[in-house]
């Protein structure tokens, strides 16, 4: 591997990011047999498992880039192998090094844009606020008791700014006194952290954690599932504990304490799907479903693979940057499952779903049989 780590350091960053587990691994396979890869092309976390724990991986190869982070392997292996954290481990070693397959190139460019602008789309940090135009949201200030953190893609994408333009309704309508921090915030760091670039995780943590403390942040309400695990797991890293609260965790809390009214029927058949780093990583199961279940009219389906066991939609690990060839998507598979079980709407909780999601409705020709929403999108209907 010319000008690439050689395998002694390969060996050394793996150690130091717990990878001495590999070695645990006696082989059983359960890895691979749960690995949602495998149900649309051939791969093996074992094999990178066995070859990582003698030091042997290829860093250029496209393998070390497929794994979305499900958590599906590390839930089901009985040696308590580490799998993602030794992946992100060998990722951060290609990262340093510059070695990106073709389908990883995307990664590239991701950084530049989260140092320069504070998200990842390459948009302007000055126009991160623009989503809550007309919707009498205010800015956060001391004393207000929650900053509600719509994440990146909430706040740019087209789609996306209907989440949050929903939540911000269903929290006005609520009576909740909540605020944003628009231009002031970054990108919570998640993803570009999962592709190996530690060094710009750290920077965009330090700068959001500096600004929730000067604005005086004791509570943030968040929309992805990514910014919850990142705000709640991985910050208190730098000695800081925010209390971090979900969207469907705060759904849940607002019906159930007779602030907010369901007041309107919704006469479809609706499946909820579980994304990985609200299910598997966080353990929220009920609360999402306990809001759909209250509403008059609705008709909740469950689908093949859900809860602990849910297919993941394929956007995690970094992989909503990087291109995924046709055929190849898990969220074509969600989809054929949602439809499978007679479901007209297709619910769940996170950017990253509701992104692929929409790109299969599309491309696999089911845009006339299923409808995609965010749980917010569908209570907003019914307020």
């Amino acid at each position: 591997m010319e000008n690439v780590a050689d395998y002694k350091e390969i060996v050394d960053v793996i150690k130091a990011n717990g990878g001495e587990a590999f070695k645990l691994c006696f082989q059983c396979g359960l890895c691979d047999a749960v690995c949602p890869w495998n149900r649309v092309r051939t791969f093996s976390m074992r094999k990178i498992v066995r070859e990582a724990a003698f030091g042997f991986t290829d860093i250029e190869s496209e393998d070390i880039w497929l794994c979305t982070t499900c958590g599906r392997c590390p839930q089901q292996c009985p040696r308590d192998v580490k799998q993602i954290a030794s992946g992100i481990a060998l990722r951060r070693i290609a990262t340093e090094y510059g070695v990106f397959p073709a389908t990883a190139k995307p990664v590239r460019g991701i950084s530049g844009s989260l140092v320069g602008e504070g998200n990842p789309l390459n948009e302007a940090r000055k126009n991160r606020a623009n989503w809550a135009e007309g919707l009498g949201v205010k800015t956060f200030t001391e004393g207000t008791e929650i900053l509600y953190f719509p994440g990146c893609y909430l706040c740019y994408d087209a789609r996306l700014k209907k989440v949050a333009r929903a939540t911000a309704a269903i929290l006005n309508k609520a009576g909740v006194d909540f605020g944003i921090l628009g231009a002031k915030e970054n990108c919570c760091g998640e993803s570009i952290r999962k592709t190996g670039d530690e060094e710009v995780f750290k920077r965009l943590a330090r700068e959001n954690i500096k600004t929730f403390i000067d604005n005086g942040v004791k509570k943030i309400l968040v929309s992805s599932p990514h910014c919850y695990h990142t705000f709640k797991n991985e910050y208190p890293e730098f000695r800081v504990n925010f209390e971090v609260v979900h969207i469907s965790q705060f759904l849940y809390e607002l019906v159930n304490e007779g602030r907010l009214k369901l007041s309107k029927s919704y006469e479809k058949k609706v499946t909820y799907h579980d994304p990985c780093y609200l299910g598997r990583h966080n353990g929220i199961y009920d609360e999402p479903r306990e809001v759909l279940k209250k509403i008059s009219g609705l008709e909740l389906k469950e689908m093949p693979d859900s809860l602990e066991d849910s297919l993941c939609c394929g956007g995690g690990g970094g992989r909503i940057w990087m291109e995924t060839q046709k055929g190849q998507r898990f969220s074509d598979l969600r989809l054929e499952q949602a439809i499978g079980v007679g479901a007209g709407v297709l619910a769940t909780s996170c950017p990253y779903c509701i992104a692929n999601f929409e790109d299969s409705r599309l491309t696999i020709g089911v845009a006339d049989k299923i409808e995609i929403k965010d749980i917010t999108e569908i209570i907003q209907e019914i307020i």
